[in-house]
């Protein structure tokens, strides 16, 4: 990153992914116990990217007068490597995946609402549009004007 800020005294020599990298080391071809000056160097870079893109999405976010940092703050934060935010994107994707599949899961299992009494396909709870009395949701079936004639022709 552009400029260098000095760890936290509090984080100082506190090791953050210890067991991580090590994992990683291991993984690309070292010892299974590498060396504590290479896992602290490491930590010490990988908590600084993390510190750096933090700092960087939260000027983003300060920038377009917001107090929480969003999504698109770190993307923003990391737009100059076109490999990184790829992978951000994938995942980001990837997890809306997942929770449309749970969410689909769920109403299969009938977890949700009055789903399983209704035959499905209509949505989740109380159908868009529909009103707490009786008679028929606004949009469905005849137009606006006929619906309240129905309604008088029943009774």
């Amino acid at each position: 990153m552009t400029e260098v800020r000095a760890r936290a005294a509090r984080h100082k020599g506190q090791l953050n992914f210890e067991s991580e990298i090590k994992q990683l080391l291991y993984a690309f071809g070292d010892s299974p116990h590498p060396l504590p000056e290479t896992i602290r160097l490491l930590d010490e870079i990988v908590t600084d990217f993390i510190l750096e893109t933090c700092h960087s999405a939260a000027k983003s976010a300060a920038y377009s007068r917001r107090q929480k940092i969003k999504v698109d703050d770190f993307k923003h934060a990391i737009r100059n490597n076109p490999d990184m935010l790829g992978r951000v994107q994938e995942l980001l994707g990837l997890d809306k995946e997942l929770k449309e599949a749970r969410k689909q899961f769920e109403v299969g299992e009938g977890k949700v609402g009055l789903e399983r009494g209704r035959g499905g396909e209509e949505g989740v709870g109380r159908a868009r549009g529909r009103r707490k009395g009786k008679g028929k949701a606004v949009g469905e079936g005849a137009p606006e004007g006929e619906e309240d004639e129905e309604e008088e022709d029943e009774e």
